[in-house]
């Protein structure tokens, strides 16, 4: 596929289709980007999400290919967010996992996994275990409060909503036409060299579930809170039986605290019982958080596939699905970024083999 007057079409602009139009549109091809929603990304998981790049850390319930993504993921991003005309705020101080000691056996649990995966993978830092001394090292407001916790070195994370507004500026730059609150489909489009279009990449997440067999929801809840009490470096992991907790530092004091994955595609407002959870366990935590204050209560829901992997298919001549990124978007969309991009140059893809990511038509 040459660029030279040749028009792609991607279809929803969250996280992958944003991307994605960028690096088309740079490769020099015309691209019309269309979405369901409007600007802000009102029906995208990215923008609801943590944004965390935790290879390690999701190791503990993630497939090996995850975290192999994931580690490329850690890589590329600052190269991709070189390109970009805004700054968006990146860190990669590492995960800090603690525990309070009713829950050391859940956590000894955690702990095997991760294990078990950095054998698995190579290149992956080796988990670090800490006491109370170590951890004030890391986190003075947390030592006095945890005897034992981990450190998984090299992981990050960055600001979602800053870097779906900068590729936002990068499209416009680019030339890329944008169509809001247009919802489309692949039959929408005639695709092929006497077609209206030459390419087309379906990027919808949950959008695409009439085209896309066992394609289903995982909902998340996400709080976002303003701790001016509460000073972090890192994001922080608090095992927990029942309900596990992150909470994600950005900058100025906002804190993203999330956990709760429930096997439903129900979008509506989060429950009282999710939300007092969060908070309690956020609150046991670091008492700086009782006089946070609420921003946004969110939920949202993730597109899965049955084996919780994300794939790349062409259901036909031109057309792709890009699809299943389930909760680990933003540390695998680079990834899979690089993936269609080897395709769409050369026809096959390295990296696609290197993932373990199967390429093919629907079945």
């Amino acid at each position: 596929m040459t660029a030279e007057k040749t028009r792609l079409v991607v279809l929803g602009a969250g996280l992958m289709g944003r991307l994605l139009a960028c690096a088309l549109a740079d490769e020099g091809y015309r691209v019309s980007l269309y979405e369901a929603g409007n600007p802000d990304g009102n029906l995208s998981a990215a923008r609801v999400a943590a944004a965390m790049l935790a290879p390690l850390a999701e190791s503990a319930i993630s497939e090996a290919p995850i975290v192999r993504m994931g580690q490329y993921a850690l890589r590329r991003w600052p190269e991709l967010l070189g390109q970009l005309p805004e700054p968006v705020f990146f860190q990669q101080e590492g995960t800090l996992i603690v525990w309070h000691r009713h829950d050391a056996f859940e956590a000894a649990r955690f702990s095997r996994q991760i294990d078990a995966s950095w054998k698995q993978v190579d290149g992956l830092a080796a988990a670090q275990t800490l006491t109370a001394a170590k951890i004030q090292q890391l986190e003075p407001a947390l030592g006095h409060r945890f005897a034992q916790g981990l450190y998984l070195p090299g992981e990050g994370q960055l600001d979602n909503r800053a870097l779906l507004n900068a590729l936002l500026a990068r499209l416009a730059e680019l030339n890329v036409e944008i169509r809001w609150n247009s919802r489309r489909e692949p039959k929408d489009f005639l695709i092929g060299p006497g077609g209206d279009v030459q390419g087309l990449f379906d990027c919808r997440g949950l959008g695409a579930r009439a085209q896309i067999p066992g394609l289903r929801g995982v909902r998340g809840e996400v709080i976002r809170v303003y701790a001016p009490e509460v000073d972090l470096k890192r994001p922080v992991r608090l095992i927990h039986p029942r309900y596990p907790l992150y909470i994600a530092p950005k900058p100025d004091h906002i804190f993203v605290i999330g956990a709760t994955e429930i096997e439903s595609d129900d979008m509506s407002a989060a429950s009282v019982r999710s939300t007092l959870e969060l908070l309690s366990a956020a609150y046991s935590l670091h008492s700086g958080f009782a006089e946070a204050r609420i921003l946004e209560i969110n939920s949202q829901c993730r597109p899965a596939l049955p084996d919780n992997l994300p794939t790349v298919r062409q259901v036909s001549p031109g057309s792709w699905q890009i699809n299943g990124l389930y909760r680990h978007g933003f540390l695998i969309a680079p990834a899979l970024l690089d993936v269609v991009m080897q395709l769409v140059k050369s026809g096959s893809s390295a990296l696609a083999a290197e993932f373990s990511l199967e390429l093919g038509e629907w079945v």
